[in-house]
């Protein structure tokens, strides 16, 4: 196996390639979307079908380890990791990024001459998401993990004319940053414990479990301990949450949509590569911690969103329920990752579609959405009207959609660790989601207080809620297409 090639790190270089033509044109040709616009979605197609390239070259028995220590027999130190695991998000990631640019492209059209360091930030973030995912070394797991970080606290505040977008930045940075450093210093406890950074290859620390026994494993605990805490708030698990309603009220709609999805699938994406893939051995001391968190994720959710009045902070508190449901599904060790792969796939494009109906009514750049401004939306615009109710019904878990699948695999997973009570209180609090979701349906078809103007959605924007609709009603209703890719992808 060769030390160095292009293959496994294609995706981040189409990505960083894209994002400095998009400012290179921007820059020389004009500053007119029209012209490096089609850049930027190239660049994330593109990338996914070098995430469709990996995975066929999986298939036919390639991937591996790829730039370890050179001049060595055996594979030390390797920096990226080619597999289904991997290859699945590069294709997960490249989708989810292009939709998200449509699903913004009404917002960066208005932002004028700032508009492609904005998409150049967009590609950033997202190079930075897939390292998280193709990486074994905890080190470039970081530095993925603050490539898409960085760029995520910008987007949050760029609109500097808005005090809301600004004070959202600057909470999602000072917690952000505490998030980052706690798992960086969780890092270096797990080195300590282990004497390795990388989770494959000779001498690292899968092979350290395999072949010793810890007497004394308080290091390592408080390890992983700090690492979960700074992956947990990135995925915004309850009790690490609290930033998530206030940073997607007050960031721009337009500019949420990739912060909420693709978070979710790379802050997923470490946590199965790094605890199934090499702590897998300890389970027993972290699947309790993920239990926990899971079920306190899916009460604290739950019970906020049945308060909320503001639409952009329900999808918040919502996404923290969908935390919980998740973390289940990693329950069951390495059986569940498929169904992890599934359920964050399939919400990444409901939450995607969910904040752009957002910023179509109440503006890309909106920092508030009242529920009440989906009222009578149904009369006001049929075709948004439906496909919010479509992706609403597809979050609640109702049979049929993709998030009932989603739901009901990650049940499977957990009860096949142990963990029937997890599940217990996963039903219920499902059931007492249909509440909030069933509200925000119930107002959609809800005659208007007073007669407003249709509703008149831009082409990018009911593109983005098509397809996401198209994700939730396709996967919930022929599952097995997505079950039948999702089962291989698996870490090494």
């Amino acid at each position: 196996m060769e030390n160095t090639a292009f293959l496994p790190v294609a995706f981040e270089v189409v990505l960083l390639a894209g994002a400095l033509i998009v400012l290179l044109v921007a820059v020389v040709a004009g500053r007119s979307v029209k012209i490096w616009g089609p850049i930027a979605g190239l660049a994330f197609i593109i990338a996914a079908g070098v995430g469709v390239v990996q995975w066929q070259d999986v298939a036919n028995g390639g991937g591996g380890l790829f730039f370890s220590t050179q001049n060595l027999e055996i594979v030390r130190s390797p920096m990226v990791v080619l597999d289904g695991y991997s290859a699945f998000a590069a294709i997960l990631l490249g989708l989810v990024g292009f939709t998200a640019l449509l699903g913004a492209w009404d917002l960066i059209s208005r932002l004028g001459k700032r508009s492609a360091e904005f998409v150049a930030l967009m590609l950033l973030s997202v190079a930075g998401l897939h390292m998280m995912a193709a990486s074994p070394n905890l080190i470039v797991i970081f530095i993925g993990l603050e490539t898409a970080s960085i760029s995520f606290y910008i987007l949050a505040g760029f609109l500097r004319d808005r005090a809301n977008s600004e004070e959202s930045a600057l909470k999602y940075f000072l917690l952000g940053s505490l998030a980052s450093a706690l798992f960086l210093y969780g890092v270096a406890l797990t080195f300590g414990a282990t004497g390795s950074l990388t989770i494959y290859g000779a001498n690292s620390i899968r092979d350290f479990f395999a072949s010793t026994i810890l007497t004394d494993p308080g290091i390592l605990l408080v390890g992983m301990a700090l690492m979960l805490v700074g992956l947990f708030f990135k995925i915004s698990a309850a009790p690490f949450h609290q930033w998530a309603p206030d940073v997607y009220q007050g960031a721009p709609s337009g500019a949420v949509a990739l912060m909420a999805a693709g978070v979710k699938i790379a802050g997923f994406a470490a946590l199965g590569r790094i605890f199934i893939g090499g702590l897998i051995s300890q389970i027993d001391t972290w699947a309790p911690a993920f239990a926990v968190i899971a079920v306190i994720s899916m009460i604290v959710g739950t019970s906020l969103a049945l308060v909320q009045t503001d639409l952009k902070r329900l999808l918040a508190y919502s996404g923290v329920a969908h935390t919980g449901y998740l973390l289940a599904s990693l329950l069951g060790g390495l059986e569940g990752i498929p169904a992890m792969w599934f359920y964050v796939a399939t919400y990444a494009f409901m939450i995607i579609g969910g904040f752009t109906v957002v910023s179509v009514v109440s503006g890309p750049g909106s920092t508030s959405a009242p529920i009440s401004s989906v009222r009578g939306l149904a009369r006001r615009s049929p075709e948004v009207g439906w496909l919010l109710a479509i992706l609403m019904l597809g979050m609640s878990g109702m049979p049929f959609f993709a998030g009932f699948v989603g739901k009901i695999l990650a049940f499977v997973s957990a009860d096949s660790g142990g963990y029937l009570w997890v599940v217990i209180i996963g039903t219920l609090t499902t059931v007492i989601g249909f509440a909030f979701y069933f509200k925000i349906v119930a107002l959609i078809f809800s005659k208007p207080e007073s007669e407003e103007e249709p509703l008149e959605a831009s082409l990018s924007s009911r593109f983005t809620m098509i397809i996401a609709a198209a994700v939730t009603l396709v996967f919930g209703i022929f599952p097995w297409l997505l079950l039948d890719v999702v089962r291989d992808a698996l870490p090494l």
